[in-house]
């Protein structure tokens, strides 16, 4: 599955548009990672412990993404943006979306 932002992909052309897909995933802190935050704040530096759960937020949300544009038959993804909010001060959701899409070469449409 090729996934890009970008609103096409060199060497091919959009032979069928599918449609909207998306993926998502809620997580909330863990009161330890919190804790190592707070106490990394204070030294300064990355938060790793967050990090690493965004990273894995943002994959979850596009192999859900991804799933969902197989189910229609879909090739590729293009236009794949990233949106998140907070659902309650401790939760946040984030969410993957894009338009599912069936590529061919650009040769082999011009036949």
């Amino acid at each position: 599955m090729i996934v890009v932002t970008a609103n096409r992909v060199a060497g091919k052309r959009i032979a069928r548009t599918l449609g909207l897909v998306r993926g998502n995933t809620i997580r909330t802190r863990h009161l330890g990672k919190d804790i190592m935050a707070v106490l990394r704040n204070i030294v300064g530096g990355e938060v790793a412990e967050y990090t690493k759960l965004l990273a894995e937020s943002r994959e979850q949300a596009l192999d859900r993404m991804v799933d969902e544009a197989h189910e229609l038959g879909a090739n590729a993804i293009v236009s794949l943006r990233f949106s998140t909010s907070m659902i309650m001060g401790a939760a946040a959701e984030l969410l993957a979306y894009g338009t599912a899409v069936v590529l061919e070469d650009e040769e082999d449409g011009a036949r």
